[in-house]
């Protein structure tokens, strides 16, 4: 080599060294090395940047925070930062000092730590990097495998997503949850008020809350984006992706071109948008963004309606809807929604498509990824009463197909135009006879002036069809009559019948004044006989061929069943067309309405509430053991616990019960049905259940009961644990007590508080085989022993990356109750 070129090639080298050696910048640490403040650590390309920075602020804020930004734009863009609930306050800053265990732990001028990372694995060589991706990576340096890290901060997003994160979404095994949050203001990167979550409930999509209230969603993912995001399909930059399988739920995003910078940011309002880097105007420029309109607002027109950017009003009605209250309607006020114009009859119903719009809430629905064809989806829906529409699961040509069937009220439906999917809503065939109605009238008019003989053809068709549907209908109530008489004369001839009269007379005709709840099966009425007895009357609806399925499982085991702690069957009315089950009236409702009442608690007081529990406790263990069936009730929660006038508690609700032989102890079902925050993880996850699925459940109501808290939506500012998480972490902290429903106030007694706790958090124990059985329960919770330690609990921890838990998906099918006594 030359002389010269050697000479020049060294002069660089030196340069490029003393650069770094001026800007305080490495390309990463090992083992026991640090960063202080006012060093930094680069990405090998120099696109990412990593040290120390205080926030533009007015108030002049000398807060020291450890963050990631873009390196060498105009405009400073912190894209991750470590210590955002704890600043360094102290006048020297901090310093990043990574451990021989592998831990970064971010330290203040007097040593104390910080903000630290965790490690998974032991590591013998560890080395921390900032990767291109923007990624800060812990990993054993001895390790080739360049995926393979012990910690990254992808794992921990803050507000802003960056393309070839795999950190928005869950883990299943771990029932982990990662999100993103916004930065409090502008200026202070603590946790806001929004969050950014992909729900797995149903079927997955993006949801934005503030707090614990859904501002607005991009829909569902149908295989190439989410349904309410633009179309990405011909992006230049990126492609986006979902991984879904039993262990995990993740979103993410592969850059294609690697020169371009992209970045999605949850801004302190609420706003999402998605921005690029324009290297000419040297800003970042906007790509998209959502909420884009009013018509993004979640739920803008209610339930069953359907917005529209460029109508005015932008809200209507579906078709064949009709708005529920015509006077708030007109009022621009559409929070109610819409109704049916004509109640769906179940069999010989028909779909209404809808298209070019963002499919609504997933989270009521289930799916089938099965290459179905949409003929199949049809007639699967059609099959299911309770399906009211359905959707193409995947639309990627070539390989997609899969159905997405929903249930109940449909909600958060927009116009998108060509980038929309099309709907099949379930209408009744009534709604589309007045159509075709006016069809044939043209048709016969035509035909008429052709040929007569044309004329009486189309008038036969006529009469065949309303005698076919008038046969259906006729055969549906007979299979109805037949299913109750099976049951009430072959399963249990001694069950007391009642006159269709008595009932009547009893419920003043089923007046709505007198009725009290609403499930799958039908209607619930109170009512009073004649010597004066309280009722609480369950009618099958004519349309429910599941609720006859429900009700008939209910007869044959409550009927079965005598116990003070269980709701009693009084019997039934079979006449005409009527199948009802009669049962004992409940005047203090459910027990899922006094957690939520305070006035009601504290009336209630502690001895009411411990009396409950053992009660309810004591029901069970008839159920699991002393009853002459095993019954496992898998529907196990506070509002399936009725109240007598003297505060006795009663199960009900068997509708989903399962019973086994003496010799059984678990079986396995393919389709999961319960409430989410009351199932076991073995049964949620797996599909198994057994006796130990009911004592999961009743650790979780036990939970409830004492902290006056419900598990699903639980939720403290700063902590993001939910309900079984908050009480293990007290627990392991000696600070049970903190739990304890303040209203309950002096009447408390601590020491059986603090017992119930300890009792609850063994029936939730995350392996079904630790849980105790019931008869131990009733045991621990009626005698002063000492209590063995609870291990961790199944679905526990944080929603986001600290800790463990909170239920997956499932196929979840529960019945509707409305807030009074029954």
């Amino acid at each position: 080599m030359d002389e010269s070129v050697k000479s020049s090639t060294s002069i660089l080298c030196l340069l490029i060294i003393l650069i770094h050696a001026v800007s305080g910048a490495n390309d990463s640490i090992n083992g026991s090395e640090m960063i202080r403040d006012g060093e930094t650590l680069v990405s090998s390309s120099g696109i990412f940047e990593l040290g120390f920075f205080t926030p533009r602020s007015r108030n002049s804020s000398t807060n020291r925070y450890l963050g990631i930004w873009h390196r060498n734009l105009t405009v400073k863009t912190y894209v991750w930062v470590a210590n955002r609930q704890n600043p360094i306050t102290t006048k020297s800053g901090g310093l990043l000092k990574l451990t021989e265990a592998g831990i970064l732990a971010l330290l203040d001028d007097s040593r104390s730590l910080i903000w630290s990372s965790t490690a998974s694995t032991s590591v013998r060589n560890p080395t921390a990097r900032l990767l291109d991706s923007g990624n800060l990576v812990v990993k054993d340096a001895d390790d080739d495998r360049p995926e393979n890290f012990v910690w990254q901060s992808f794992d921990h997003p803050s507000d802003t997503y960056l393309p070839g994160m795999m950190s928005l979404g869950w883990n299943l095994v771990t029932g982990i949850e990662t999100y993103m949050s916004s930065w409090r203001s502008e200026n202070d990167p603590a946790p806001g008020e929004f969050t950014a979550h992909l729900d797995p409930t149903g079927y997955p999509q993006i949801l934005v809350r503030k707090g614990g209230d859904i501002q607005f969603r991009l829909g569902p993912w149908n295989g190439i984006r989410f349904s309410g995001a633009p179309d990405t399909s011909h992006d230049p930059i990126n492609r986006l992706m979902l991984r879904m399988d039993k262990h995990e739920v993740r979103y993410m995003e592969h850059i294609v071109d690697p020169s371009a910078l992209i970045k999605s940011t949850l801004s302190p309002n609420g706003v999402v948008p998605r921005q690029t880097w324009n290297h000419h105007t040297q800003s970042w420029a906007v790509y998209t963004s959502k909420p884009a309109d009013n018509c993004d607002r979640y739920g803008a027109c209610g339930a069953n309606g359907i917005c529209s950017i460029g109508n005015s009003p932008s809200c209507l009605c579906l078709d064949k809807f009709v708005p529920k209250h015509w006077e708030s309607w007109s009022g621009a006020d559409w929070s109610d929604g819409c109704v049916r114009r004509s109640p769906l009859s179940c069999r010989g119903d028909v779909f209404l498509n809808y298209s070019g719009i963002k499919l609504p809430d997933s989270r009521n629905s289930s799916f089938d990824d099965q290459r179905k064809g949409l003929e199949e989806c049809r007639e699967e829906c059609l099959r299911n009463c309770s399906c009211m529409a359905y959707a193409e699961l995947d639309i990627r040509e070539g390989e997609g197909g899969g159905c997405l069937f929903y249930y109940g009220d449909l909600v958060d439906i927009r116009t998108v135009g060509n980038g929309g999917q099309n709907l099949y809503i379930r209408m009744a065939s009534t709604e589309l006879d007045a159509v075709e109605a006016k069809r044939r009238k043209r048709v016969i008019i035509i035909a008429s002036s052709i040929s007569a003989a044309v004329t009486v053809v189309v008038c036969l068709s006529l009469v065949l069809i309303f005698t076919r549907k008038r046969k259906e209908h006729l055969i549906r109530m007979r299979k109805q009559a037949v299913v109750f008489s099976r049951i009430s004369h072959g399963e249990r001839a001694e069950l007391p019948f009642f006159k269709l009269s008595t009932i009547l007379k009893a419920t003043h005709h089923f007046s709505v004044d007198n009725k009290i709840g609403e499930g799958g099966f039908g209607p619930v009425y109170r009512g009073m006989l004649e010597d004066g007895q309280e009722i609480a009357v369950k009618r099958l609806s004519k349309a429910s061929m599941q609720g006859v399925d429900e009700l008939k499982n209910e007869v044959i085991l409550i009927a079965k069943l005598q116990h003070r702690n269980l709701v009693r069957l009084l019997g039934c009315c079979i006449e005409k067309e009527e199948n009802m089950l009669i049962y004992e009236y409940m005047p203090n409702s459910s027990l899922d309405l006094i957690l939520v009442d305070e006035t009601k608690k504290m009336q209630l007081g502690w001895g009411k509430l411990f009396h409950i529990i053992n009660g309810i406790a004591k029901g069970l263990l008839y159920l699991h053991q002393d009853s002459r069936l095993r019954i496992i009730h898998r529907d196990l929660k506070a509002s399936n616990v009725l109240l007598d006038a003297h505060m006795n508690p009663k199960i009900s609700d068997f509708g989903l019960a399962r019973s086994f032989g003496g010799t059984e102890t678990e079986a396995k079902t393919h389709r999961v049905v319960g409430t989410y925050g009351y199932m076991s993880p073995e049964y949620a996850i797996d599909g198994l259940f057994s006796i130990k699925s009911d004592v999961f459940s009743f650790g979780v109501l036990v939970l409830e009961a004492v902290s006056g808290k419900r598990n699903r939506g639980f939720f403290i500012k700063d902590e993001n644990l939910n309900l079984l998480g908050h009480a293990w972490t007290l627990y392991k902290q000696g600070k049970s007590y903190k739990l304890v429903d303040a209203s309950l106030g002096d009447s408390l007694n601590l020491s059986e508080a603090l017992r119930s706790i300890h009792v609850g958090l063994l029936c939730v124990q995350r392996c079904a085989e630790d849980r105790p059985s019931m008869s131990s329960v009733v045991f621990m919770l009626g005698n002063d022993i000492a209590l063995p330690q609870p291990k961790c609990p199944g679905f526990f921890a944080e929603r986001d990356v600290h800790a463990t838990s909170t239920a997956p998906n499932s196929d979840n099918q529960v019945t509707i109750t409305w807030p009074r006594g029954r």
